[in-house]
C-alpha cells in the first residue's frame, strides 16, 4: 500500500549529526531502508531551522539542509527522486519514492520575502508560517498573545497562492488558521489531531476541522504521542480514535498521516519508526474498507497537490 506522510524532521537530524547517513536505521526514524520495505510513494521532509540560532545564520542553515536533502537523499539512492509537480509524482515509477521540500516555520526568511521565494525556487512546496512561538509573519500556538497573521504575513500567503504552494497550518494560532483560511484555497494541517480528544495547543478544535474539511483539505494525523492521548502509554488505537472522530465530521476522504518521525523522542507503541506504518495499516485494515485506508495512506493527500 503506497503512503505520503506529510511531515518528518529526517533533515534537522542529519543536520546535527554530520556522520549520518540515510541509509541509518538505528538513529532516524525515517531511512531509506524503512521507507522501500513498507512501500513509501511521497515522503515529505521538513526544513526546520531551531530558535536557538539567530540572524543570517537561520536562513544559513535552511540551505544547508536542503543542499543535506540533495547531497544524502537524492544523490545516493537514485529510487528516491526530488518532485515539485504533480506532473514529476505521476511519473514516478512503481520502485520510485518521490521526496518534497517543506518549510515548517518562516524565521529564517526574517522579514525578507525574497528568501521566502529563494526557498520556493529551490524546491519548497509547503510551507508552515510558524513554528510554536512569534516570528514576522505570525504567532505560533505557544505564543501568548495569540495573534494572527501580520502584514508581512498575509502577504506571504498571498504569494504561496499565486504559485499554488501549500500553506501549511499546522503550528499557528487559531486566529492566524482563520486568517490562512481566508486568503489561500491550497491549505493543509500537515501534522495536527483532534483538541476534542486530546487537549493540546497543537490539535485543532472542531470549528477549525469542519472548516478545513469545508476547503477539502488534507489534515494529516500525526504520531506524537502528546498529541494523541493524555495517558501515560499511547498506542495506535489512539490514532483510530482521532480518524474516526475527523470521519464523523464529514472528512473521511481528507484524513492522511503526518507522522513527525525524527522530531519526537516519544513514540507510539507500535510506531517507533517508519517500519511501524506496517502495523498501523494492518490495524486500519481491520476497521475500514480498504479503499478508505488507500485514501489515508495516500489517496487524501496525493489528490489535493495543487503545484
Amino acid at each position: 500500500m503506497k503512503i505520503f506522510d506529510a511531515h518528518c524532521d529526517v533533515l534537522l537530524k542529519l543536520w546535527r549529526g554530520s556522520s549520518l547517513t540515510f541509509n541509518n536505521t538505528n538513529h532516524l526514524q525515517v531511512s531509506y531502508p524503512a521507507l522501500k520495505q513498507v512501500g513509501a510513494k511521497v515522503q515529505c521532509f521538513a526544513v526546520f531551522v531551531p530558535d536557538d540560532l539567530i540572524g543570517d545564520a537561520r536562513f544559513q542553515a535552511a540551505l544547508e539542509m536542503i543542499e543535506l536533502f540533495h547531497s544524502k537523499i537524492i544523490k545516493p539512492y537514485p529510487d528516491i527522486k526530488k518532485v515539485t509537480s504533480r506532473e514529476e509524482i505521476d511519473d514516478l515509477k512503481d520502485h520510485e519514492i518521490g521526496a518534497i521540500l517543506t518549510l515548517e516555520g518562516c524565521g529564517p526568511i526574517a522579514n525578507d520575502l525574497v528568501r521566502l521565494q529563494t526557498l520556493v525556487n529551490l524546491g519548497i512546496r509547503s510551507v508552515g508560517l510558524t513554528w510554536n512561538y512569534a516570528n514576522d509573519l505570525a504567532d505560533g500556538v505557544l505564543e501568548e498573545r495569540s495573534a494572527g497573521l501580520s502584514n508581512l504575513g498575509r502577504e506571504a500567503v498571498r504569494y504561496l497562492h499565486e504559485e499554488r504552494i501549500w500553506t501549511d497550518v499546522s503550528h499557528l494560532t487559531e486566529c492566524g488558521f482563520w486568517d490562512v483560511l481566508e486568503r489561500t484555497d491550497f491549505v493543509i494541517a500537515s501534522h495536527s489531531n483532534v483538541k476534542a480528544l486530546c487537549e493540546h495547543p497543537r490539535n485543532l478544535n472542531d470549528n477549525q476541522l469542519r472548516a478545513l474539511i469545508q476547503k477539502d483539505a488534507a489534515i494529516g494525523i500525526t504520531f506524537v504521542p502528546y498529541f494523541l492521548s493524555e495517558q501515560h502509554s499511547v498506542t495506535i488505537s489512539s490514532v483510530l480514535r482521532h480518524i474516526d472522530y475527523i470521519a464523523a465530521l464529514g472528512g473521511v476522504h481528507n484524513i492522511g498521516f503526518g507522522s513527525d518521525f525524527d522530531g519526537i523522542s516519544k513514540t507510539v507503541k507500535g510506531l517507533d519508526s517508519y517500519f511501524g506504518y506496517e502495523r498501523l495499516i494492518n490495524e486500519l485494515l481491520k476497521h475500514f474498507p480498504e479503499e478508505l485506508v488507500r485514501g489515508f495512506c495516500y489517496e487524501n493527500f496525493n489528490q489535493r497537490v495543487p503545484f
